[in-house]
Protein backbone atom coordinates (compact mmCIF):
# COMPACT_ATOMS: atom_id res chain seq x y z
CA UNK A 1 0.00 0.00 0.00
CA UNK A 2 1.81 3.73 -1.05
CA UNK A 3 1.14 5.81 2.12
CA UNK A 4 -0.26 8.69 0.66
CA UNK A 5 -2.98 7.03 -0.24
CA UNK A 6 -4.16 5.61 3.05
CA UNK A 7 -7.06 7.41 4.72
CA UNK A 8 -7.50 7.11 8.12
CA UNK A 9 -10.45 4.81 7.61
CA UNK A 10 -7.67 2.25 6.64
CA UNK A 11 -6.45 2.52 9.51
CA UNK A 12 -8.82 2.84 11.50
CA UNK A 13 -10.19 -0.67 9.93
CA UNK A 14 -6.94 -2.20 10.45
CA UNK A 15 -7.57 -1.32 14.52
CA UNK A 16 -10.71 -3.22 14.12
CA UNK A 17 -9.17 -6.17 12.66
CA UNK A 18 -6.14 -6.24 15.22
CA UNK A 19 -8.40 -5.38 17.97
CA UNK A 20 -10.78 -8.33 17.19
CA UNK A 21 -7.62 -11.08 17.34
CA UNK A 22 -5.26 -10.05 19.43
CA UNK A 23 -7.24 -7.25 21.85
CA UNK A 24 -6.55 -3.88 23.05
CA UNK A 25 -2.87 -4.69 24.04
CA UNK A 26 -2.19 -5.44 20.31
CA UNK A 27 -3.06 -1.59 19.14
CA UNK A 28 0.30 -0.43 19.17
CA UNK A 29 1.58 1.49 16.18
CA UNK A 30 4.27 -1.43 15.12
CA UNK A 31 1.77 -3.55 15.39
CA UNK A 32 -0.92 -1.33 12.73
CA UNK A 33 2.21 -0.06 10.54
CA UNK A 34 2.75 -4.09 9.85
CA UNK A 35 -0.91 -5.12 8.96
CA UNK A 36 -0.53 -2.21 6.37
CA UNK A 37 2.67 -2.11 5.63
CA UNK A 38 3.36 1.58 6.24
CA UNK A 39 5.85 3.47 7.72
CA UNK A 40 5.06 5.38 11.45
CA UNK A 41 4.91 8.64 9.47
CA UNK A 42 1.44 8.00 7.81
CA UNK A 43 0.13 6.51 10.96
CA UNK A 44 1.48 10.43 12.46
CA UNK A 45 -0.15 11.73 10.20
CA UNK A 46 -3.63 10.58 10.69
CA UNK A 47 -3.55 10.96 14.50
CA UNK A 48 -1.60 12.27 17.33
CA UNK A 49 0.05 9.18 19.01
CA UNK A 50 -1.51 6.22 20.07
CA UNK A 51 -4.09 8.27 22.32
CA UNK A 52 -5.53 9.86 19.43
CA UNK A 53 -5.66 6.47 17.45
CA UNK A 54 -7.28 4.93 20.55
CA UNK A 55 -10.10 7.54 20.69
CA UNK A 56 -10.58 7.64 16.95
CA UNK A 57 -11.35 4.61 17.07
CA UNK A 58 -13.42 4.11 19.57
CA UNK A 59 -15.35 6.77 18.35
CA UNK A 60 -15.41 5.01 14.37
CA UNK A 61 -16.87 1.34 16.65
CA UNK A 62 -19.43 3.37 17.71
CA UNK A 63 -20.47 5.08 14.48
CA UNK A 64 -19.70 1.50 12.55
CA UNK A 65 -22.07 -0.94 15.09
CA UNK A 66 -24.28 1.16 16.44
CA UNK A 67 -25.02 4.75 14.43
CA UNK A 68 -24.51 3.54 11.44
CA UNK A 69 -27.10 0.71 12.09
CA UNK A 70 -29.83 2.85 13.52
CA UNK A 71 -29.73 5.21 10.81
CA UNK A 72 -30.32 2.58 8.21
CA UNK A 73 -33.48 1.41 9.91
CA UNK A 74 -34.51 5.11 9.98
CA UNK A 75 -34.06 5.56 6.24
CA UNK A 76 -37.63 4.36 6.22
CA UNK A 77 -39.10 6.23 8.96
CA UNK A 78 -42.82 4.83 7.72
CA UNK A 79 -42.05 1.23 8.66
CA UNK A 80 -43.75 0.01 11.89
CA UNK A 81 -42.17 -0.54 14.89
CA UNK A 82 -41.74 -4.72 14.27
CA UNK A 83 -40.81 -4.21 10.67
CA UNK A 84 -38.03 -1.66 12.09
CA UNK A 85 -37.20 -4.42 14.73
CA UNK A 86 -36.74 -6.89 12.23
CA UNK A 87 -34.34 -4.49 9.64
CA UNK A 88 -32.39 -3.68 12.58
CA UNK A 89 -31.73 -8.24 13.63
CA UNK A 90 -31.25 -8.73 10.18
CA UNK A 91 -27.47 -7.42 10.10
CA UNK A 92 -27.17 -8.01 14.07
CA UNK A 93 -27.54 -11.64 13.13
CA UNK A 94 -25.59 -11.87 9.86
CA UNK A 95 -22.41 -10.57 11.02
CA UNK A 96 -20.70 -13.61 12.92
CA UNK A 97 -17.33 -11.84 12.33
CA UNK A 98 -17.81 -8.89 14.12
CA UNK A 99 -18.58 -10.69 17.85
CA UNK A 100 -14.78 -11.17 18.19
CA UNK A 101 -14.48 -7.26 18.09
CA UNK A 102 -17.58 -6.68 20.33
CA UNK A 103 -16.02 -9.50 23.20
CA UNK A 104 -12.65 -7.21 22.65
CA UNK A 105 -14.52 -3.81 23.02
CA UNK A 106 -16.09 -5.33 26.18
CA UNK A 107 -12.59 -6.20 27.70
CA UNK A 108 -10.75 -3.39 26.62
CA UNK A 109 -13.80 -1.61 28.60
CA UNK A 110 -12.97 -3.15 31.38
CA UNK A 111 -9.65 -1.92 31.68
CA UNK A 112 -9.80 1.32 30.28
CA UNK A 113 -11.91 4.66 31.11
CA UNK A 114 -12.27 5.65 28.03
CA UNK A 115 -13.27 2.56 26.61
CA UNK A 116 -15.66 1.82 29.15
CA UNK A 117 -17.33 5.12 28.46
CA UNK A 118 -17.41 4.19 25.09
CA UNK A 119 -18.83 1.00 25.55
CA UNK A 120 -21.59 2.89 27.69
CA UNK A 121 -22.31 4.89 25.05
CA UNK A 122 -22.88 1.93 22.86
CA UNK A 123 -25.11 0.07 25.37
CA UNK A 124 -27.42 3.01 26.21
CA UNK A 125 -27.99 3.85 22.20
CA UNK A 126 -28.69 0.53 21.54
CA UNK A 127 -31.15 0.07 24.49
CA UNK A 128 -32.54 3.28 23.93
CA UNK A 129 -33.39 2.51 20.32
CA UNK A 130 -34.41 -1.02 21.26
CA UNK A 131 -37.04 0.68 23.98
CA UNK A 132 -38.55 3.09 20.79
CA UNK A 133 -38.84 0.03 18.34
CA UNK A 134 -40.19 -1.97 21.43
CA UNK A 135 -42.73 0.80 22.68
CA UNK A 136 -43.88 0.80 19.15
CA UNK A 137 -45.18 -2.74 19.04
CA UNK A 138 -48.86 -2.19 20.40
CA UNK A 139 -48.85 -6.02 21.94
CA UNK A 140 -45.80 -5.41 23.97
CA UNK A 141 -46.56 -4.96 27.70
CA UNK A 142 -43.49 -3.71 29.28
CA UNK A 143 -41.38 -2.84 26.24
CA UNK A 144 -38.54 -1.08 28.22
CA UNK A 145 -38.22 -4.92 29.68
CA UNK A 146 -38.68 -6.43 26.40
CA UNK A 147 -35.59 -4.07 24.95
CA UNK A 148 -33.52 -5.39 27.96
CA UNK A 149 -33.83 -8.73 27.16
CA UNK A 150 -33.44 -8.47 23.75
CA UNK A 151 -29.70 -6.81 24.43
CA UNK A 152 -28.98 -8.85 27.04
CA UNK A 153 -29.64 -11.71 24.66
CA UNK A 154 -26.84 -11.02 22.12
CA UNK A 155 -24.56 -9.78 25.45
CA UNK A 156 -24.88 -13.00 26.68
CA UNK A 157 -24.98 -14.97 23.46
CA UNK A 158 -21.50 -13.35 22.38
CA UNK A 159 -19.94 -14.04 25.75
CA UNK A 160 -20.14 -17.21 26.39
CA UNK A 161 -17.64 -19.53 25.18
CA UNK A 162 -18.06 -20.57 21.96
CA UNK A 163 -20.28 -17.66 21.13
CA UNK A 164 -23.92 -18.56 20.16
CA UNK A 165 -24.45 -19.48 16.19
CA UNK A 166 -26.63 -16.88 14.39
CA UNK A 167 -28.54 -19.61 13.69
CA UNK A 168 -29.38 -20.54 17.17
CA UNK A 169 -29.49 -16.90 18.00
CA UNK A 170 -32.34 -16.20 15.45
CA UNK A 171 -34.37 -18.62 16.94
CA UNK A 172 -33.80 -17.21 20.69
CA UNK A 173 -34.96 -13.76 19.24
CA UNK A 174 -37.74 -15.31 17.48
CA UNK A 175 -39.17 -17.43 20.34
CA UNK A 176 -38.66 -14.47 22.50
CA UNK A 177 -40.29 -11.81 20.14
CA UNK A 178 -43.44 -14.29 19.40
CA UNK A 179 -44.01 -14.56 23.40
CA UNK A 180 -43.70 -10.85 23.50
CA UNK A 181 -45.87 -9.91 21.13
CA UNK A 182 -47.96 -12.97 20.43
CA UNK A 183 -46.82 -13.10 16.98
CA UNK A 184 -45.00 -15.70 15.16
CA UNK A 185 -41.43 -13.24 14.83
CA UNK A 186 -38.34 -13.23 12.58
CA UNK A 187 -39.72 -16.17 10.34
Amino acid sequence: MVSGMVAQKDWLEAGLKVLAAEGSPALTIERLTGELGLSKGSYYHHFKGAGGFRTALLEYFERRFTTRLIDAVEEHPDADAASKLTQLMEPVLADADHVRLEIAVRAWALQDPEARAAQERVDHARTAYLQELCRGIDSVEEPEHLARLLYLILIGAEQVVPPVPATELRALYATTLTLATGKPFLT
